[in-house]
């Protein structure tokens, strides 16, 4: 950007300051524009008796001036401004974000009537500003100390912030609310604030580029905003000072914040009445002569978000693929002519569609390919076998992409480190309450290894090279409706390819607008998942629910009560300069969310009815409720942890959505079990070569003439067992067995094998097959056959003679489950010539 740039620039500025910025997902926003973050932080100064700033208006005019002549477009200030500082700012085209700072360094709780007095300050401070147009966003606290945070709890110290940041609210409802947090308290949870901001200093590089992140992970869905960042030009040097600065701004844009507050703007700062004279972290001089820093932090602003000269972008194809999207496809199309990106092509896939669709993509200038209905793979093949560019994103045809998505997905790809990389997919606004709701319940989310390392990403907002494509066949035709993604995904990961996740390439996704078409896209994914066990049976427990690595991330994930608890690394006498919280990654309580605990509470209702008239019914009345209401619990866990968003609710509103949301939350397992029924993924499945063993341990022997390690031995019987599609576990270093077959929910088995060897280089293999009974059928079957005794000598023989051939049917399954494990060793075995 030159200066003639530059300068229109801040006349653009200085005539559109007549309204605030405003959240839109990860991003700000004036009006329609995308508004990213240039600032600056100013003072404090030498306060009077009062603790006001002594502040001259034609000291800060000039200031201020200079700032937007300099590219910067909002100034932070640590105490709450008199209007005419507004009025200023607004002048030479600035925001204002007012630090509401009371004293973050001191314990609020220990003082009787210390919290209310600090409410009243923070109100008091906001009604000065109320309403001006050029407050950006007042600041509730800025870095309350660890130790404070420490002595007073984590979860007080939220509810405290909470309580200010409503405090604002209600004093100025136009306006954005943020909270100051720093590395030594990552670990407070702060969803209701309108952004994230964070103070970060760290000098390494590697270092830096690693945390942002960090708080996008922690941020989720809501823009991240760096509300200080600096360097000690004094013990640094002055060169040193405006190379790192210069670094700092380009990483936090290239990672998708939503902007950076330099700190600061001189090295006049006075803390109190005592002028900080051993610091020098301003950009200019006390006398206002420019450092280095600052010509090095203009041109770092003039030349992002995105960098222009020097870098090649890689073209992208665009494939959308459709089936009767005429709804929303028009919105789809018109996000991605807006795209800010040099060079894409757009094709569309017409999959036999019976509405208008072709007519309303015919309006556009993009590729239609129009094919017969073949499904959602085929669909996409099809626009892989025909793209030009060497990268191929995806985007469903409801859903639309923020201005920038393309550019976030090529940054994150550019080095090369990933054959793929994906998004968020935030909720559309203006669906109305029951999208709103839906968008808190379970749906397509990320799920993430690490802060940019992704195990899936949703078909909705993904991209991957070409070439990788091309490598792996695309995508399996098996899935004509979901499940495609994470085949693909596992596909490209098998041979130790990498997928990125960029927490700002965002596309906005409409959710289904009725709770009867969410049901069919939840049956939809449950045969999605029947049919991705089949092809991928290791990734799925006894259970039949997926074992995923990393940790699902958005909105609308299902929590359970571990989520409530969580451990606070502060480091030894809470000296840890990055504190953060830490969860239970898995738990017993996640059991509750499976869809097959509805089967659990089905059969613990069978048996009550069949039990009725009988005394210690009672008890089976007390097990069945408890079982009912531990997803009754969660879901009204959930339900009272959804951020909702839009505009201000009446209480009724809020009501009806999360009663909403907690009836979802109880409806989706649900119908994930249907489809999953419906598809073949039962609890009672079995995968694999149907033969038939002994429940008891048997053994078989081979004689070999070449000698031969055991270990290819056991590496071909691995394979055979993959490929028949049962599932087969390898012995660990204190097991004593060397294999281990899956039969079934109930019984599977386990293989040794020995060597002798003899002369002439002849070897004698010896296998030992074990069956393995399950714990769980244990647990389940002695109760049953207790009641049926006792039951039987109460003389209330149909609770005995149900729960006795119920315990029967589950120790014949257990069984059984054995004898197949075992009938497939033997079976390969013999493939093998063993006897």
């Amino acid at each position: 950007m030159n200066l003639v740039q530059v300068t229109e620039q801040t006349s653009k500025q200085r005539s559109r300051i007549v309204e605030r910025p405003r959240v839109r997902g990860k991003f700000l926003f004036v009006g329609d524009e995308k508004f990213w973050v240039r600032g600056v932080s100013y003072g404090t100064f030498l306060v009077d008796e009062d603790g006001n700033e002594q502040l001259t208006p034609e000291v800060v005019k000039r200031d201020f001036s200079c700032m937007a002549e300099n590219g910067f477009n909002v100034v932070r200030v640590h105490t709450c401004p008199p209007r005419w500082v507004l009025d200023a700012a607004m002048e030479e085209g600035l925001w204002v974000m007012v630090g509401l700072n009371w004293g973050e360094r001191m314990s609020f709780i220990d003082e009787p009537g210390k919290p209310q007095e600090i409410e009243e300050r923070v109100r008091r401070w906001v009604r000065r500003c109320k309403g001006h147009p050029a407050v950006f966003c007042y600041s509730v606290g800025n870095e309350i100390s660890s130790a404070i945070a420490r002595w007073t709890g984590r979860r007080r110290v939220e509810k405290f912030i909470e309580r200010l940041y409503r405090a604002a609210k209600e004093e100025d409802p136009d306006s954005l609310v943020t909270y100051v947090n720093y590395p030594s308290t990552e670990y407070l949870r702060l969803p209701f604030l309108d952004f994230m901001s964070f103070n970060v200093y760290l000098e390494s590089r590697q270092d830096f580029d690693k945390y942002i992140p960090r708080l996008h992970s922690l941020s989720e869905d809501r823009p991240v905003l760096i509300s200080e960042i600096g360097l000690d030009g004094l013990r640094n040097g002055e060169e040193k000072q405006a190379e790192t600065l210069d670094w700092q701004v380009r990483s936090i844009f290239r990672n998708g914040c939503c902007g950076v507050v330099v700190f600061q703007w001189t090295d006049e700062w006075y803390h109190g009445t005592v002028p900080v004279e051993d610091w020098k972290f301003g950009l200019t001089t006390r006398e206002r002569t420019a450092k280095p820093a600052l010509h090095a932090v203009r041109r770092a602003f003039y030349e992002t978000p995105f960098p222009e000269n020097g870098v090649r972008w890689p073209k992208i194809s665009l494939v959308v693929c459709s089936f009767n999207g005429a709804s929303t496809i028009r919105e789809t199309l018109d996000g991605l002519q807006r795209l800010d990106y040099p060079e894409y092509e757009v094709i569309v896939i017409n999959d036999g569609s019976k509405d208008s669709t072709p007519d309303i993509v015919s309006d556009y200038p993009v590729r239609l390919i129009n094919t017969e209905n073949r499904g959602l793979s085929e669909a996409r093949n099809t626009g892989i076998s025909v793209a030009n560019g060497e990268i191929i994103a995806f985007i469903d045809d409801d859903a639309y992409p923020d201005i920038h998505w393309l550019r976030f997905l090529a940054l994150s790809m550019m080095d090369g480190r990933y054959v793929g990389v994906g998004g968020p997919n935030l909720p559309a606004p203006n669906d109305g309450w029951k999208a709103e709701a839906i968008a808190n319940a379970p749906g397509p989310n990320p799920v993430l290894l690490s802060d940019t390392v992704a195990e899936h990403i949703p078909g909705c907002n993904m991209a991957f090279r070409k070439a990788h494509l091309e490598a792996i066949n695309g995508f399996d035709p098996t899935f004509r409706v979901a499940g495609d993604d994470v085949d693909l995904c596992w596909r490209l990961r098998e041979p130790g390819g990498i997928i990125g996740f960029a927490p700002a390439a965002v596309v906005w996704h409409h959710r289904r607008k009725s709770v009867y078409k969410y049901w069919w896209q939840q049956v939809g994914y449950g045969r999605a998942e029947a049919l991705l066990e089949r092809k991928w049976p290791e990734k799925y427990n006894l259970f039949g629910q997926l074992n995923w690595r990393g940790r699902i991330y958005g909105r609308g994930v299902s929590l359970d009560f571990s989520s409530l608890g969580g451990r606070i690394y502060h480091g030894v006498w809470g000296a840890a300069p990055f504190q953060s919280l830490y969860g239970s990654f898995s738990s017993l309580w996640s059991l509750v969310l499976m869809p097959e605990w509805y089967l659990v509470i089905a059969g613990l209702a069978v048996i009550l009815v069949l039990s009725i008239g009988w005394g210690p019914v009672v008890i089976l009345g007390t097990v069945l409720s408890s079982v009912v209401a531990l997803p009754a619990a969660l879901a009204t866990l959930n339900a009272g942890r959804a951020r909702l968003d839009g505009a201000p609710k009446t209480r009724w509103e809020v009501f009806r959505l999360r009663a909403t949301i907690f009836s979802l939350h109880l409806l989706q397992p649900v119908a994930r079990l249907y489809g999953r029924l419906g598809g073949g993924l039962t609890p009672w499945r079995r995968r694999g070569t149907k033969a038939r063993g002994s429940f008891l341990p048997s053994t078989m022997t081979l004689w070999r003439d070449t000698r031969e390690a055991p270990e290819i031995m056991l590496g071909e019987l691995q394979k055979m067992i993959q490929e028949a599609g049962s599932v087969v576990r390898i012995g660990g270093n204190y097991d004593s067995w060397d294999l281990e077959v899956r039969g079934g929910l109930l019984g599977g088995s386990q293989l040794l094998i020995a060597t002798e060897e003899y002369p002439s280089g002849k070897q004698l293999l010896r296998f030992r097959i074990t069956p393995k009974y399950s714990g769980l059928g244990l647990a389940v079957s002695a109760p049953l056959v207790v009641m049926s005794i006792a039951a039987g000598l109460s003389n209330a023989w149909i609770p005995s003679i149900a729960s006795g051939l119920m315990a029967g049917g589950l120790i014949f399954r257990a069984i059984s489950d054995t004898r197949f494990a075992s009938g497939m060793f033997l079976e390969l075995l013999r493939r093998k010539g063993a006897t």
